[in-house]
């Protein structure tokens, strides 16, 4: 086990190497704009231009700019200034992160514990009117876009403009160390609506793979043994058919955590989403770079925590 977790951390530090390469030479070579004239603004003078092109390092050749930003990124631990703003990217995320964190860990907790509990007894009681009403409920969620919700939710049951004014906090983020209460209310809508299509998903997945391993030899032995149903299912069936969540789990968190841009949007939630809305919309690609990175990092690290986690899970899988 511990050979194969340091081959996977190796591969994932060679991603994230490649994942830079790739993002660093997308922004230079596409016709994105001078960055040194972006800014300067608009009437800066050709001197002015220069000398920020100087400090940015952009006048030296993209071998010798790679080579720097590749040192700082994976030496240092930086991700160069923000040109809109002068600030510190690392800093930037670093502020915004909290937001995306309790955004994401609460949406998911919301959707798994809607959607597991569904998919289970949608899987026991099939062709049941509850197993009928509970799939076609999640297929109309699905396909609903998520800033379509979110924009429907706030004008039924925001504080200010709701009709039926059920979630006073929505639409205006407080940061957790602030005020718990009010960040709870402020998030509690965000969560339902990035929780209501994820949650018909779940709902799905576990139906049709509880289904699936409800049929095979060893649960019709757990039976034959005498064990409760209640055992038989919850300790043999969804342990074994829980595997392909926790792969889409570990995913799902990890791309919300790196770029969760319509709901944060909808809501007005200082996310690293929002963040990166904002540095697309002004070019400030330092910003951008810094953003697909961390993305990149959550994914690579949720895939070695669901490799790890399929061992414990299933008694079948072991790595030598």
């Amino acid at each position: 086990m511990t050979r194969y977790i340091i081959r996977r951390i190796l591969w994932g530090v060679l991603l994230l190497i490649a994942v830079t390469a790739l993002t660093f030479v997308l922004f230079r070579i596409l016709p994105t704009g001078d960055p040194a004239r972006l800014r300067a603004g608009r009437n800066a003078s050709p001197q002015v231009i220069a000398e920020i092109r100087h400090n940015l390092g952009l006048d030296k050749s993209l071998l010798a700019q790679f080579w720097i930003y590749m040192k700082e990124v994976f030496l240092h631990f930086n991700l160069g200034f923000s040109y809109y703003s002068s600030a510190p990217v690392r800093s930037l995320i670093a502020n915004r992160l909290g937001a995306t964190v309790s955004l994401a860990v609460g949406a998911s907790i919301v959707w798994l514990g809607i959607g597991l509990p569904i998919g289970i007894v949608s899987a026991l009681r099939r062709r049941s009117l509850l197993d009928r009403a509970s799939m076609g409920s999640a297929l109309v969620l699905v396909s609903a876009p998520e800033y379509w919700l979110g924009l429907i939710a706030l004008y039924l049951f925001a504080a200010d403009i709701g009709k039926v004014k059920i979630f006073p906090g929505a639409g205006s983020y407080v940061g957790l160390t602030s005020d718990p209460w009010k960040w709870f209310t402020s998030l509690l809508l965000p969560w339902l609506v990035l929780a209501a299509g994820s949650a018909a998903i779940y709902a799905r997945l576990m139906r049709s793979s509880l289904t699936e391993t409800m049929g095979e030899d060893y649960i019709r032995t757990a039976r034959a043994k005498g064990l409760s149903e209640r055992r038989v299912v919850m300790r043999h069936g969804v342990r074994a058919a829980i595997n392909p969540i926790m792969t889409i789990l570990a995913l799902d968190i990890a791309t919300l955590l790196g770029s969760a841009v319509l709901v944060e949007t909808v809501f007005d939630i200082p996310g690293i989403g929002r963040l990166n809305y904002d540095a697309i919309t002004h070019s400030d690609f330092p910003i951008v770079q810094g953003t697909v990175l961390l993305g990149a990092l959550f994914i690579v690290v949720a895939n070695i925590l669901v490799d790890i986690a399929y061992a414990y899970l299933d008694p079948r899988v072991r790595y030598s």
